[in-house]
Formats: structure tokens, sequence, C-alpha cells
């Protein structure tokens, strides 16, 4: 009789997947893969020869701007054709964010994508987390950070016209952010966990930012 697992979480890992096949079905802007495997089970021995098509679209990372002087934060307005085809606000009210290309690190990428998306340069950072943004179909993971920034610096549209972006810049207060998380007018995932991050910790950046700035 097979062995039975633990009860602890992580029990299972990398090594209990068995890939017997790879295959790329779409390559174009995303790419679209099909693996063929099969895993381990909780109870003991092995699943049944499974398939399961996944998105392959890189990792991201993100940044929310937040001024810890004036206690105001940055966000951004964009149309995201996902938002439209789930039947919610096309236009986005997002945190600043960009795909990581090769040999960049993440604190490289948001720097960037503060500049580009907001017309910010951002000061000290702060690590919030790691996700995955659908680990049922996506590999894509996005690592969240908050940037202390001067939000009397952030106005006007901006975007690369190359990549066919046209974002509209909105400062407003923590507060005022927090309770568009609790309404729900601000929908998507990584706007959701960095503001709700930054109602827990807001004083402790304010504490070391401003500190530090001085």
């Amino acid at each position: 009789m097979p062995e039975q697992l633990t009860d602890d979480p992580g029990t299972l890992g990398q090594t209990d997947v068995e890939i017997t096949k790879e295959e790329v079905r779409y390559q174009g802007f995303f790419r679209l893969k099909a693996f063929h495997f099969r895993h381990r089970l909780f109870a003991g021995g092995w699943s049944q020869p499974l398939t399961r098509e996944m998105l392959d679209r890189g990792h991201a990372a993100a940044l929310l701007p937040y001024d810890p002087i004036r206690d105001q934060v940055v966000l951004i307005e964009q149309f995201r054709i996902g938002a439209l085809a789930g039947e919610c606000q096309p236009w986005q009210l997002e945190i600043v964010a960009g795909m990581i290309e090769p040999g960049e690190s993440e604190e490289a990428v948001v720097r960037r994508e503060a500049v580009e998306e907001a017309g910010l340069a951002v000061s000290q950072m702060a690590y919030i987390t790691r996700y995955l943004s659908s680990s049922g179909g996506c590999s894509e993971t996005l690592s969240v950070y908050a940037g202390c920034v001067d939000s009397r610096l952030a106005q006007g549209i901006h975007g690369l016209e190359d990549e066919g972006e046209d974002i509209r810049v909105h400062v407003m207060s923590r507060q005022q952010a927090y309770d568009w998380v609790s309404s729900g007018k601000i929908e998507n995932a990584a706007s959701i966990i960095a503001l709700q991050w930054l109602q827990l910790h807001y004083q402790q950046l304010q504490a070391e930012w401003v500190k530090e700035g001085q």
C-alpha cells in the first residue's frame, strides 16, 4: 500500500511531478504551452496522466507610489482588454507595473515603469510580496513593491506610444484609495494587495522614509 503523506502543507514539491511532454500550441504576444504530466497524490501513489494548457507570459513587477509626507498615493488609469472581456470597468485604476526583461532586476523594472507611466522618480522602496497571478493556467508571478515619491510631481498623461499606452495619472489620499478598494472600485489584484498592505504599514513607512529623506 502506498505510504500516505503527512498533513503538513508543502509536503509535495517540484520533484513530485513527472512531465512526459511539453508542446507550444500558440506563439504570439503571449505563448500557450501544453504540459503532459502526472503527479504524486496526497493519499500516496500517482495521478492518472493529465494534460493542462498554460499561458506563458513571463514575470512582472509592480510598484505603489506613496508620498509619506503628504500621505498620498499615485495611481494610474489605462484601458485593459481583459477587463472589457470580463465585463469589468475597461479603464482600470492600477499601480505602475511592467514585465521583467531578461537580465533586468525587479527593482530596475519598477523604477523604469514609475518614470514611463507616472513621470516619477522613486527613492526608497519596500518589498511587499510575490504572488502567482492565476496558478491554475498561467506561470506568471508578480512581485509587488511600495516606493517613496513626491506626489506633487505626478500629473498628466504618460505611456509609450510604440506600445500603444495611454495612461492618466491620479493623485489621492491613502485613505481615499483604500476606500476604493473596500467599495470595489479598484478591481485588479496587485493594486488591492498593495493598498491593503499600505493600510497596515503606512506609519512605519512614514517613520522610516521621512527620516531617511531628511
